[in-house]
């Protein structure tokens, strides 16, 4: 048999578990004595929430983080009994669940924190509390005229016995050194207000995985480790994972659908964008821009065919793609990786995001349900 041929599914993100240990246990040895939250929002960034939150805790994070309530209560339901943190929430949601299922809760505002409080005399118990300080990314968080009033009634809340303020956190905007040093110091006085209205956080929490390894000043109690987590470069500024210590750990991949010799002019995809300059084989890919593949990479991304790159050619579709391979021998059933661990030869995630002018964070992000996850370990 052609060891390229492959009994992997026609379509296939495989999620190396074992990378999200290692990942997580690295960063963990740059950032200590700080604490690790391993974010696992978004479905842990597309690799799949569970088991990567399980993996994350056993490479040493110490709790996880996500963006709203519904993903965190898929972690309880799963078993998962870490601290974790939520910190985006619906106007209308009900904190009650969450609070009797030991789920912390971000504050962006005082109405916020005023539906927190009642919902912990409903549920019984005092909500486990963040205080979310805008530091100048102008989005979520409390805005800086605010901080004296919110900080003020959570102490009046905490006496009361109704909330507990945990941490206070804030986001770096990764601008410049001079701005995140900027909004180190915003967060560090909107600290010591918090400490002089009576507060008492266990942690402090600013920096994400760019300010972990970057800015060392930032990592404070806690870091909140993200897209480091999964392999991918935070910078994009052509630093690598291997340059970072981090491998990535999702494999983008499926098998050749069809094989088919073009003459000179011929046209391939929509549009004909691309058309053969010379006698060539083309190879139909079975994944598109529903399956999460961006169609501005449309002619300009690459993939790996038994370890060697060749261009895609024409338009992306919705459900396939062309790769030219010139007078490469290929079949149908043969393995091709979008993208991966470039030291196996694949394109990394960054390498399709600057195809499609984005990031990578987003090609790893958007693969669709229809993409099945295999989750590996012990390999």
């Amino acid at each position: 048999m052609n060891p390229r041929h492959v009994r992997s599914p026609f379509r296939e993100a495989v999620v190396d578990l074992d990378a999200v240990r290692a990942n997580v246990a690295h960063l963990a040895s740059i950032v200590a004595p700080a604490r690790v939250m391993a974010v696992v929002k978004a479905d842990a960034y597309g690799h799949g929430a569970v088991p990567v939150a399980r993996a994350a805790l056993a490479g040493g994070a110490h709790e996880l983080g996500v963006a709203d309530l519904d993903e965190a209560h898929a972690l309880r339901d799963a078993g998962i009994d870490a601290p974790l943190l939520a910190w985006l929430h619906d106007p209308a949601a009900r904190f009650e669940p969450a609070i009797a299922h030991g789920i912390e809760l971000g504050v962006s505002s005082l109405a916020q924190l005023e539906a927190m409080a009642d919902a912990a005399t409903g549920a019984g118990s005092a909500a486990t509390v963040h205080l979310k300080l805008d530091t100048g990314l102008s989005r979520n968080g409390i805005a800086r005229d605010d901080w004296a009033s919110v900080v003020a009634r959570a102490a009046d809340l905490e006496d009361d016995g109704r909330i507990r303020v945990r941490g206070l956190f804030s986001h770096l905007s990764n601008t410049s050194p001079g701005e995140d040093a900027a909004q180190l110091q915003a967060f560090l006085d909107g600290v010591a207000r918090a400490e002089r209205a009576g507060l008492s956080p266990d942690v402090r929490h600013l920096a994400a995985t760019a300010g972990a390894l970057r800015m060392p000043d930032a990592r404070l109690d806690l870091v909140r480790v993200g897209i480091g987590v999964y392999g991918v470069p935070p910078f994009g500024d052509g630093t690598t994972a291997a340059e970072l210590g981090l491998r990535p750990a999702m494999t983008l991949r499926g098998r050749i659908a069809a094989v088919r010799r073009v003459d000179p002019g011929t046209g391939a995809s929509y549009g004909y964008t691309w058309r053969a300059p010379h006698p060539t084989t083309l190879a139909l890919v079975p994944l598109g821009y529903a399956d999460g593949v961006p169609r501005q990479a449309s002619g300009r991304a690459e993939v790996a065919i038994d370890g060697v790159r060749y261009p895609v050619a024409g338009r992306i579709a919705m459900d396939q793609f062309l790769v030219d391979v010139g007078e490469a021998e290929v079949a149908v059933g043969d393995e091709v990786v979008l993208f991966g661990d470039p030291a196996t030869g694949a394109p990394s995630a960054d390498d399709w995001g600057d195809a499609a002018d984005t990031i990578g964070y987003e090609i790893v992000t958007r693969i669709g349900s229809r993409v099945p996850r295999t989750h590996l370990e012990g390999s």
